[in-house]
């Protein structure tokens, strides 16, 4: 047992492979408001086992899930691996079975009908159902207040692509769901699969449709009657994936498309617009305006990911790669399939969150993780070279940026908005970052007010411990957990009732 002498594996992000619970986290800083009352989730890859062939790429551990709860100004913290099949398997083995990244053809034949998922992207509270999500795979169920693993979940078996988003979004006006699945049918097919599931979780829409080209198709853009999906070169090839390649190579002499399409119809037909190679992973939002579509990204000139290397051979380039926060616009009275592309920001950024309230509407504010070039070569960076050490909020409506230094050897994780009880106003609430203190070598919960982010925290709890960068996350409000809470007292009982029966 032991890891490669790989940069991934070393230092604040050598694998952590712990789980815990910390009763009241300590606050150094500040008071936890008494109105900040829920969950904050958060997921990232912390690997099991060291890599089957020797090496890996970051995006590739088991899913490692978080828990911060909020209650009457205490916080208290609990993290656990997702019991995937494969992490299951894998544990019965006592050794790494799984190969490469997304390569069934380099796995041990032990697990040839075994589901490589990794549920470590994202965590999604939608239907009464707690879901940690990784694109390749179903979503997996997750106990709310324990974090046991359920179980894979495939909507009562209404879920008939292979594959689901990590990045579904919530419609704030019905509660619906809507997402969907790239290489739908398998692996490198160009597949797409549209759902919405209702606000109890039931799937009531599937269509399906043909990308012009497989490739990544990370997240998408939902506005109040259409989808957006956009299609950068970061293409797969079932041959070269037998061959050995990485699942996705960087193509630059593809176009990239944005695939428009009406919701909720039937007989809609997918429109791709087109236009010169470019890469973005997350959507900002995406609104209608005036007969247009505005879908709002950090966007980069190349893929920000060196682990994908270019299919020509030519060497990553970092400052093609770096994103900005911009905006892609279609004109759907215009019979012209081009789009344009404006920046919004001037500052590099990536990890982009909204008032969810504001999901597929017109919105004023967005925050980002911003980005500055590492001094130290001492301190990691991000693939680009660059570090997250400030948090922003743009304001579409001004064009002002409002900025939030973490501190030095320092760097932010991505941060969720909360917003403020019985509040009606957009930005209204608080904002939750984890950040990794370097030089401690543990972690810090930020407390941020939305409205006044240049401003000193309104709280910092000191985590006694090393959260490895995570991806993604989600808030449950306290009044639905109280409802789960309830619920999971209640199957306690009818479990020790019928365990005393039996005996």
């Amino acid at each position: 047992m032991k890891f490669p002498d790989l940069p991934m594996y070393a230092g604040f992000q050598r694998p952590g492979r712990f789980e815990a619970d910390v009763r009241d986290i300590e606050v150094v800083q500040g008071a936890i408001p008494h109105d900040l009352d829920g969950a904050f989730y958060r997921v990232g890859p912390d690997p099991q086992f060291p890599p089957l062939l020797g090496t890996d790429i970051p995006l590739n551990g088991d899913g490692m899930v978080s828990m911060f709860r909020f209650e009457n100004g205490r916080a208290h913290f609990r993290n656990r691996w997702v019991r995937t099949p494969k992490f299951i398997a894998e544990r019965e083995a006592g050794e790494p079975l799984f190969g490469a990244y997304r390569n069934p053809f380099t796995d041990d034949p032990r697990v040839a009908n075994v589901c490589g998922g990794t549920a470590n992207t994202n965590v999604l509270w939608h239907g009464g159902k707690l879901l940690a999500l990784k694109e390749d795979s179903h979503p997996v169920e997750i106990d709310p207040i324990t974090l046991d693993t359920i179980g894979p979940w495939s909507y009562d078996g209404a879920l008939t692509s292979e594959t689901a988003t990590a990045h579904p979004k919530i419609d704030p006006r019905t509660g619906s769901l809507v997402f969907f699945g790239y290489a739908a049918r398998g692996e490198a097919t160009n597949d797409i699969a549209y759902y919405e599931a209702d606000a109890s979780g039931n799937i009531v829409f599937e269509k399906w449709f043909e990308a012009p080209y497989s490739a990544m198709l990370h997240d998408f853009g939902v506005t109040e009657n259409y989808l957006i999906f956009p299609l950068f070169p970061l293409v797969s090839d079932l041959q070269r994936l037998k061959d050995g390649h990485p699942y996705f190579e960087w193509n630059p002499e593809k176009p990239m498309y944005l695939g428009v399409v009406r919701r909720r119809d039937p007989e809609a037909k997918i429109n791709w617009y087109v236009g010169p190679a470019r890469f973005a992973s997350h959507t900002m939002n995406a609104f209608e305006q005036d007969g247009k579509l505005h879908v709002d990204m950090p966007v980069g000139d190349a893929c920000v990911f060196p682990f994908f290397p270019e299919i020509n051979g030519a060497d990553f380039d970092p400052d093609a790669a770096v994103p900005y926060v911009s905006r892609w616009t279609i004109d759907l009275t215009s019979p012209s399939t081009d789009f344009s592309l404006n920046r919004l920001c001037d500052i590099p950024g990536e990890f982009p969150r909204i008032d969810e309230r504001s999901s597929t509407l017109g919105y004023r504010y967005g925050f980002v993780c911003l980005q500055e070039t590492v001094q130290d070569p001492t301190l990691p960076g991000s693939f680009t070279g660059l570090r997250f050490s400030k948090l922003g909020r743009v304001d579409h409506r001004t064009g002002e940026l409002t900025t939030h230094y973490v501190g030095d050897a320092s760097a932010t994780q991505e941060p969720i908005f909360v917003p403020r009880p019985n509040s009606v106003d957009e930005g209204d609430g608080y904002l939750l970052v984890l950040v990794n203190r370097y030089a401690e070598m543990r972690s810090d919960l930020l407390i941020l007010d939305a409205q006044r982010l240049d401003e000193e925290p309104v709280a910092t709890l000191a985590l006694p411990l090393r959260l490895r960068n995570g991806l993604h996350s989600t808030w449950i409000s306290g009044e639905d957990l109280t409802a789960a809470e309830a619920d999971h007292s209640r199957l306690e009982r009818t479990h020790a009732h019928t365990a005393g029966r039996n005996l």
